[in-house]
């Protein structure tokens, strides 16, 4: 037992001791490589508490080819604008001028209640209050809001990636016969070619059109 929290301890220390060389990053804007070096790492520091039969030295030599490749990595991301695109990724527009990209979200493996998560998440109540939102690299989504913003009071989904959302529907006491009527009105004839649209507490509407051209 004692020299498990002995191999313990010290494995915690190197670990301390590596993660600081590699620099100071947010956890929202790690690499995919920070990411997959994190894993290996933890993987590697299991084996080295739990045989107690295997030396220290073999499992900090490997974490220390972990963080010389992560630097070397680091460095040339820093010189060349080309290997970094393509290693850590390039930002996706996903909103412009208030109209979404479905394409781009569809080869982004992003999905509307990504969307929709990640603009509660920094306080903006409609897809309609927004002018542009970028996809990071790092999957955070950065939003630039339309000034001053369009939407008012609580903001209700009724149709979500082209499926009717039936529960919203009867939130605001309303039936599914009601909303194509009111697309219909609008021009909307086919709800099929509706990606998203919502309404607000002030009868506000944004509709967004399957693959309309930005």
């Amino acid at each position: 037992m004692g020299k498990m929290i002995y191999r313990t301890i010290v494995t915690y220390g190197i670990i301390v001791l590596l993660f600081r060389m590699m620099g100071k990053r947010e956890i929202g804007e790690l690499s995919l490589l920070d990411i997959v070096i994190f894993i290996m790492m933890a993987e590697i520091a299991v084996f080295a508490i739990e045989d107690p039969d295997r030396k220290i030295r073999d499992a900090t030599v490997p974490m220390i080819v972990l963080v010389i490749i992560q630097r070397l990595t680091a460095i040339i991301s820093l010189k060349s604008k080309r290997f970094r695109e393509w290693f850590e990724g390039k930002p996706s527009i996903i909103v412009t001028a208030g109209k979404i990209d479905e394409h781009e979200m569809k080869k982004q493996r992003y999905n509307f209640d990504d969307l929709t998560q990640q603009l509660r998440e920094n306080g903006t109540k409609s897809i309609q209050d927004v002018e542009y939102a970028i996809l990071e690299p790092s999957g955070k989504l950065s939003i630039f809001e339309k000034t001053p913003t369009v939407s008012a009071g609580f903001v209700y989904t009724l149709i979500m990636d082209g499926d009717i959302q039936r529960d919203n529907l009867e939130e605001i006491n309303k039936s599914e016969a009601w909303l194509r009527q009111e697309l219909i009105k609008k021009g909307y004839d086919d709800l099929e070619q509706i990606s998203f649209c919502s309404i607000d507490d002030n009868n506000q509407w944004y509709i967004d059109i399957k693959n309309e051209r930005l």
